[in-house]
C-alpha cells in the first residue's frame, strides 16, 4: 500500500478534524470516501453524457409504470 503525504492549510485541518469528528471516521478514511465519491461523480457525468448524445440522435424511449405493469 503506497503512503502519501497531503499538506493542509489551518482552515482545511479544522474541516478535517469537524468532519472526522461528526463521522466518527478517521482522517484517512474520509479521505479516500471522498476520493472514491469524486470518481463516482466522474462516472455518473460520463454516462449523462452518454444518454444526451443517444437522446439527441433520436435514440431514447420512454415507459410509463402502466406500460411496464401491464408488459
Amino acid at each position: 500500500m503506497g503512503v502519501i503525504s497531503v499538506r493542509f492549510n489551518k482552515d482545511e485541518e479544522k474541516i478535517l478534524k469537524k468532519l472526522s469528528d461528526h463521522f466518527q471516521e478517521d482522517k484517512s478514511t474520509l479521505i479516500k470516501k471522498s476520493l472514491f465519491e469524486l470518481y463516482e461523480n466522474v462516472l455518473d457525468l460520463n454516462e449523462i453524457k452518454k444518454f444526451e448524445a443517444k437522446e439527441k440522435r433520436g435514440k431514447v424511449s420512454f415507459s410509463s409504470a402502466e406500460d411496464i405493469l401491464n408488459g
